[in-house]
C-alpha cells in the first residue's frame, strides 16, 4: 500500500516536471516568434518638408497722385499713376478707400467742397479710354468699397485679370473742378486734403 503511494507520488512529480517543462518550450517558442519579426529588411527614408507664405506687396507710382495750387471751377486735372505688384502672389482684388478733409478759409461753406470736385477713372488702354467710373470726391468717401470695386476695377480686372507678380496696370485719372453755373465764391482760398487708400487683396485658394 505504501509503495502504491510513493509511486503515485512520483507519477504526479513526473507530470507537474513535464507540464512545466512544456510551458517554458511554449514561452521560449512565442519569444522566439515575436523575436523573429526583426528579422526581415528593412529601410527607411526621411523627408524634409517647408510651407512658405507668399507675399501682397502693393505700391503707387507717384505716391502723391495730385498737387495743385489755385484751381477754378471748371478747370480739369488729368494725371497718371501706376499700381505695382511687387510681391510674389497675383493681385486679384482692389478696394480703394477714400479719406478728405476740406479747409474752409472763410467759413463760408454752405456745402461740402468735395461735392464740386468731380472724379473720372480712365484705363489707359493704348493711350485711348473714355471714363469707366466717375462719381464727386463727397459720394466716393461715402461709398462702399464693394460698390467701388464692382464700379471701377471690375472693369478692367476684366481685361487683365488682376496683376500677376512683377506687373503693374496704368491709370489715368481726371478731376474737375465743377462749373456748376451759379455763383461759388465761397470755396476762393479753400483746400482739400485727399487720401486714397489701396486694399489689395489675394484671389481664392488653389489645389497646388
Amino acid at each position: 500500500m505504501k509503495n502504491d503511494l510513493l509511486k503515485g507520488e512520483e507519477i504526479k512529480l513526473g507530470i507537474k516536471k513535464k507540464l512545466g517543462m512544456g510551458v517554458a518550450s511554449a514561452a521560449l517558442g512565442i519569444a522566439l516568434i515575436g523575436g523573429g519579426t526583426f528579422a526581415y529588411f528593412s529601410d527607411t527614408v526621411t523627408t524634409q518638408n517647408t510651407f512658405a507664405a507668399g507675399t501682397l506687396d502693393l505700391s503707387v507710382n507717384p505716391e502723391a497722385v495730385i498737387n495743385i495750387d489755385n484751381i477754378k471751377p471748371g478747370d480739369t486735372m488729368t494725371r497718371e499713376f501706376i499700381l505695382e505688384n511687387n510681391g510674389s502672389l497675383k493681385i486679384a482684388n482692389i478696394n480703394l478707400v477714400t479719406n478728405y478733409t476740406v479747409n474752409d478759409a472763410a467759413n463760408d461753406n454752405v456745402e461740402d467742397f468735395g461735392k464740386h470736385i468731380r472724379v473720372n477713372f480712365l484705363w489707359n488702354w493704348d493711350k485711348e479710354s473714355e471714363p469707366i467710373f466717375e462719381t464727386t470726391l463727397y459720394e466716393l468717401q461715402n461709398m462702399d468699397p464693394d460698390v467701388v470695386k464692382r464700379d471701377l476695377w471690375d472693369p478692367l480686372w476684366a481685361q487683365k485679370g488682376g496683376i500677376e507678380p512683377g506687373q503693374s496696370n496704368e491709370l489715368w485719372v481726371q478731376f474737375e473742378f465743377i462749373d456748376n453755373g451759379e455763383e461759388q465764391n465761397a470755396y476762393q482760398g479753400d483746400s482739400l486734403s485727399l487720401e486714397w487708400i489701396f486694399n489689395a487683396t489675394q484671389g481664392e485658394g488653389e489645389n497646388l
